[in-house]
């Protein structure tokens, strides 16, 4: 198993780089992946169907052109997930995970993201007809032949997880952690990336805060604002360092694009929380005091 100190602490996710989001150019891909790296964020997380099946290739595109070495750089990508889009017709949304299928999908991104291997793939999101002989097959192929260097999932349950670890050890969970999307840390989820030494990844890690006025954001706002002055933070910033204050040494996958905010989440790895501020904040975005 790679140590997690193999990845940046701040992941950059991709999501958004492509047709789903901001359609960078090459040349703004360059110069937000260079970007990246100056700040210290190496590791870049991706998925198959971002963009429709076309971001993995544009972002390859561009990567080939950077003149970065694959080194200094480290690639997460995900499969699985069958959807229907112009570049892949699929009848029905629905999860592949045949061995066949895992083996074409991370190949297809290894050719789309202009490299030989990735560091990490992983299972997008469990699905009913899974099977883990399947996936032992796959994943100890490519292994072998060294096209992928690590093996996880992603949205996956304990006992999901221990369903595939019947035949073979999982390395990684990224699962939806944020103060308004908690309940990771009371389903086991987060205990058993703990336990079992697994790299826990965070993808939406500042949750609805942004993103809706409702009730609990409106309660963290009241008391992340005091908060801004004390640690001398944004609120994005707060919010971040709250997900990283967990024991299980979440890696937050940050989706923006945008480079003022790349940096500020670098910034945000250096915010050590008090614990009574971090309960305070729980608080706040549960709308009760602890048990």
């Amino acid at each position: 198993m790679q140590k997690n100190t193999f990845y940046s602490k701040v992941i950059a996710g991709t999501m958004t780089w492509g047709s789903w989001g901001k359609g960078f150019s090459k040349s703004s891909m360059i110069q937000l992946m260079n970007h990246c790296l100056e700040i210290g964020v190496t590791t870049f997380d991706h998925a198959d169907i971002y963009g429709g099946y076309t971001t993995e290739e544009d972002f390859g595109n561009a990567y080939l052109d950077s003149g970065i070495s694959r080194e200094t750089v480290q690639f997460i990508s995900k499969c699985g997930i069958q959807m229907d889009a112009d570049a892949r017709k699929n009848h029905v949304k629905h999860y592949n995970y045949n061995a066949d299928y895992i083996i074409w999908s991370a190949e297809q991104s290894l050719k789309k993201l202009k490299t030989d291997y990735l560091d990490l793939l992983l299972l997008h999101r469990p699905s009913p007809l899974m099977n883990p002989d399947d996936i032992a097959e796959a994943i100890t192929k490519l292994k072998k032949q060294g096209k992928i260097r690590s093996f996880g999932v992603s949205n996956f349950s304990p006992s999901q997880i221990a369903l595939v670890e019947t035949v073979m050890p999982v390395e990684a969970n990224q699962i939806e952690f944020s103060l308004t999307h908690n309940d990771v840390m009371y389903d086991a989820t987060l205990d058993d990336c703990f336990v079992n030494k697994r790299m826990a990844m965070s993808y939406s890690p500042l949750g609805s805060y942004f993103r809706t006025d409702d009730e609990i954001s409106q309660r963290i706002r009241k008391v992340v604002k005091p908060m801004q002055e004390k640690y001398e933070a944004t609120e994005d910033q707060l919010l971040l360092a709250w997900v990283m204050k967990h024991p299980s040494k979440i890696f937050p996958v940050v989706g923006t694009a945008t480079k003022s905010r790349l940096s500020a989440a670098i910034e945000a790895t250096k915010i050590n929380i008090q614990k009574t501020d971090w309960f305070i904040l729980l608080e706040a975005a549960k709308g009760h005091e602890v048990a």
